[in-house]
């Protein structure tokens, strides 16, 4: 008993901290987007679709530049800074990505 205290003492500072950010992703794109996110989802974004999703911040978001069946690549962290509600390009979002990449 005394060992599960000190750890809920211990963690509790960064569960107070965690904060689930609502918003949406928006495929503007006439294909299809595979996304990875880590024990949330592997979600498939339908052409001009939206699909709402909470994360947490800090949660890491990965796509797949040369299709789902290859090498994945971060398309970005949830940042403390983002507002909920928010409309995330992800089509766009991908673009930079992959010139920033090389792809």
């Amino acid at each position: 008993m005394k060992k599960i205290i000190i750890l809920l003492l211990a963690f509790a500072p960064f569960l107070a901290f965690t904060q689930n950010i609502p918003m949406t992703f928006h495929n503007g794109s006439f294909s299809s987007i595979y996304l990875n996110i880590p024990g949330i989802m592997n979600p498939n974004l339908s052409p001009k679709s939206n699909s709402g999703v909470s994360l947490d911040v800090g949660q890491v978001v990965y796509f797949f530049p040369k299709g789902k069946n290859n090498k994945k690549e971060i398309l970005f962290i949830v940042s403390p800074t983002w507002k909920e509600d928010t409309i995330i390009q992800i089509d766009e979002i991908i673009k930079k990505r992959k010139k920033d990449l090389g792809y």
